[in-house]
């Protein structure tokens, strides 16, 4: 692979937003069918980096040369005719146009009709070549997620990418899903195609890629070749500057079920199917019970129905023994059941508040906060200072504008709101989503000390090797029902992978 031409270059990047750099004089080179891993904590620089390659920034200084001579990139309409395409995290599809037609957007046409003809043979060209086969006719909304993340590849590879960005690109894909990807990538690979993957599952990382770069605060702190000597740790270290250890389960004692639910619904629109469909579990003290499964199957209707949120169609819920007639997120929270969404800004805190405005809001009438309508500002004020201390959350005051923060940032601060009221259960959707190591690692922590003091957590996840590595029991849910459920002992990606998929495991 050292010996491949270059495919691509970035020399002394630097881009700036005021006063902090993004990104200080990084090198990053890309050679024909190489996959090269970007690695980084949540602010290295990473996103940052690859926009300016597909032209969404515009870099402060530095060049970017693409097969040999310096480009110039002024939006994501000069990358791709250079070749470089991107497939984002978040999904750029119409749902209710068929797979042919979102391949098409954008095409200028011949004499005013679109040739149609030409696009099937491409797609079922793309779909033989590199085993990324999809039906012209279906229509988006019918497509599985993976199908979805395989429809961007291929409108990047229709356009002519040689250079493809992956962000995140496992992050809502069974076991099998990734491997099928894996599989793609490597017979992109040797057809050329140079490849950029970002990825926080560093396992991953270690399976799919020739070489690493690892950014830190803007700057590249190590570029290595993926061989024997690679492994997590050293990938951790060198992304977080420190030792980061790995998370690890300690024996705790069951205690009481503190929460039971049974017979769960959730009714669609008429026509559709239900959203949950006769769900039925429990949360004992001192366990942390996990919820696996593909993204959109019932799992962020199940833990907002718990939460009180939204309103069941049937079923029953019961906290440490006493049964809710019905479910508000007061009532909820009166009895012991702390909630983090999965939608920080929006569900979770409020992008426009202040710190101490977002964390007070759904608390503002705990009579530590408030007397006779009125807020104790001050009060409030000593206790999120309190939490921004306890929780380490970095550049934060009161006053701060919540949008200001980080991703890491913002799920430290929905875990220093929830956790400070002593929660017998915690429903946790999805709390590491887009976390970096750091991150992941104190969230961790946090779960497993709820654990450990006889509490009870619902861990809501689409990351197998985090539930593997919290879980004690791990259920899977399949189109809105219970699909299996397995002790943590007894479970393996590939079992638990099955079930996502609705197979039998």
């Amino acid at each position: 692979m050292s010996n491949a031409p270059l495919l691509l270059e970035m020399r002394g990047i630097d881009k700036r937003f005021g006063t902090l750099y993004a990104n200080r004089g990084v090198n990053l080179n890309l050679r024909h069918g190489e996959v090269l891993g970007l690695l980084g904590e949540n602010g290295a620089g990473k996103t940052t980096l690859m926009n300016i390659l597909f032209g969404m920034y515009s870099a402060d200084a530095g060049e970017i040369c693409v097969n040999g001579p310096p480009a110039r990139i002024r939006g994501p309409a000069d990358a791709l005719a250079l070749g470089i395409g991107m497939v984002h995290q978040h999904f750029h599809l119409v749902a209710r146009h068929s797979v042919l037609e979102n391949l098409m957007v954008g095409e200028p046409g011949r004499g005013g009709l679109l040739d149609t003809d030409s696009a099937r043979r491409r797609l079922a060209e793309i779909g033989r070549r590199y085993g990324l086969e999809l039906d012209p006719a279906r229509t988006v909304a019918t497509l599985a997620v993976g199908e979805q993340q395989r429809l961007e590849i291929i409108k990047a590879l229709y356009r002519g990418a040689r250079v493809l960005i992956l962000d995140e690109p496992t992050s809502v894909l069974t076991p099998q899903q990734s491997e099928g990807l894996f599989a793609a990538l490597r017979a992109l690979a040797a057809d050329g195609v140079g490849v950029i993957f970002i990825s926080h599952k560093l396992h991953e990382v270690l399976a799919i890629t020739d070489r690493v770069v690892v950014l830190r605060r803007g700057v590249v702190t190590a570029t290595l070749d993926n061989d024997r000597d690679l492994d997590r740790t050293r990938i951790a270290e060198l992304m977080c500057g420190r030792d980061v250890q790995p998370t690890r389960r300690p024996a705790a004692a069951r205690g009481r079920t503190l929460l039971r639910i049974e017979g769960l619904r959730l009714a669609a629109a008429r026509g559709r199917p239900d959203v949950l469909k006769d769900v039925s579990l429990q949360v004992d003290g001192g366990e942390i019970v996990g919820v696996a499964g593909v993204s959109g199957n019932g799992q962020r209707e199940l833990a907002e129905v718990i939460a009180g949120v939204i309103r069941p169609t049937a079923g029953r819920i019961e906290v440490d023994g006493t049964a809710v007639a019905r479910a508000t997120p007061r009532v909820m929270q009166r009895l012991g059941v702390a909630h983090v969404p999965e939608d920080r800004l929006g569900a979770g805190l409020i992008a426009g508040l202040s710190i101490a405005d977002s964390m007070i809001l759904p608390h503002a009438s705990r009579p530590r906060f408030s007397r006779a309508g009125w807020l104790r500002r001050g009060a409030v004020r000593a206790f999120v200072r309190d939490r921004i201390t306890d929780f380490d959350i970095r550049g934060a005051t009161p006053d701060t504008r919540t949008g200001a923060l980080s991703g890491g940032n913002l799920q430290k601060l929905l875990m220093a709101r929830e956790l400070a009221f002593d929660p017998l259960v915690l429903i946790a959707a999805q709390p590491t989503h887009g976390l970096d190591i750091a991150a992941v690692e104190f969230v961790h922590r946090q779960l497993l000390a709820l654990r450990g003091d006889g509490r009870g957590v619902l861990l809501i996840s689409e990351d197998l090797e985090e539930l593997l590595a919290l879980s004690d029991r791990i259920v899977v849910m399949y189109e809105g029902a219970i699909a299996g459920e397995l002790p943590a002992a007894e479970a393996d990606p590939a079992r638990l992978g099955l079930l996502m998929a609705g197979e039998a495991a």
